[in-house]
């Protein structure tokens, strides 16, 4: 168990371990890397989880994945033995459709993504166009000049993780930005997915293309801003000063804990490692230490002995 000081990172001896456990009540945890890996938890993650819960500590899922509803997430958390509720199940598709949702939209929405995001603006009536492959059949002039067909009504461009994006779906969506009125929101820009053998594009790239097109900014509803923790804060149900925000990613979870308040923990058994933590130690700018954990261990289940 490592903290973080002004100037390195210091082995913690176990009494000051019990003394930080009991310095928060409530947990957020990223799940890709902390939790489970694909479709198997990660060794010691389940027992860890579940006695947090037996000790009356509040824990929360928090995912930037937008592939998944939250009732879709739920019962992949539940089906790998993490005894959860939908009520603890934070997502970036059900963040984006609440979002709509709270400024009244009516119109319909542009979704780069998934059924992820459709199926959650589905849940609060909002229209939306059908995702899927939208390839080119044709070459750009003839697409453009016959084949491009827009909407009309669209008052939202949300994008998300899109595995079929292609040119006409980024056409149209910078179309639709073209109005300086149309909301643009996105899940999530987060970079990449890495496995032992290959990297996965993430989001990231996708939502950067569209900002470039289109010439503005999205609004990012995703770790690391804040409004994915707002509510919980909003209503009280989290205090953040006894929060710990627990993730693989410091861009992300860690971020995202300094943006709130939180107590943060990194481990090392997804995306980022001790050696990263290091790196921007020794860079000692102030945009660097905003990424740096108060914590790191090699992965969740080290906690369990402490517990």
């Amino acid at each position: 168990m490592y903290k973080h000081s002004a100037t390195n990172l210091l082995h913690l001896p176990e009494v000051d371990v019990s003394e930080w456990l009991n310095s928060f009540d409530s947990i957020i945890t990223d799940c890709d890397g902390v939790v489970w890996l694909f479709n198997n938890p990660i060794e010691g993650s389940v027992e860890t989880i579940s006695k947090f819960k037996e000790i009356n500590k509040k824990v929360f899922f928090c995912t930037n994945n937008s592939t998944k509803t939250r009732r879709e997430i739920l019962e992949k958390a539940n089906r790998l033995g993490f005894k959860m509720n939908e009520d603890e199940i934070i997502s970036t598709a059900h963040a984006a459709a609440t979002y709509l949702k709270n400024r009244n939209f009516k119109k319909k929405v542009f979704v780069i993504g998934s059924e992820g995001i459709t199926k959650e603006l589905d849940a609060l009536g909002i229209d939306h166009n059908k995702v899927g492959p939208d390839p080119i059949t044709s070459n750009i002039n003839q697409y453009v000049s016959e084949d491009l067909k827009l909407e009309t009504g669209i008052g939202a461009v949300i994008v998300g993780f899109d595995e079929h994006i292609s040119f006409p779906k980024l056409t149209k969506a910078v179309s639709y930005l073209n109005d300086p009125e149309c909301i643009f929101l996105a899940t999530n820009t987060d970079e990449r997915s890495v496995t032992p053998s290959y990297v996965i594009a993430g989001n990231g790239g996708i939502v950067k293309a569209v900002e470039t097109c289109a010439e503005r900014d999205a609004i990012v509803i995703g770790k690391p801003n804040p409004y994915i923790c707002e509510s919980l804060i909003r209503d009280g149900i989290i205090n953040p000063k006894r929060t710990l925000m627990i993730g693989d990613r410091c861009n992300t979870d860690i971020m995202l804990g300094t943006n709130c308040g939180f107590q943060t923990l990194l481990v090392g058994s997804g995306i980022h490692q001790f050696d990263h933590v290091k790196a921007l130690l020794a860079k000692g700018t102030e945009e660097a230490k905003k990424l740096v954990p108060d914590f790191y261990l090699p992965k969740l289940g080290d906690l369990f002995k402490f517990l």
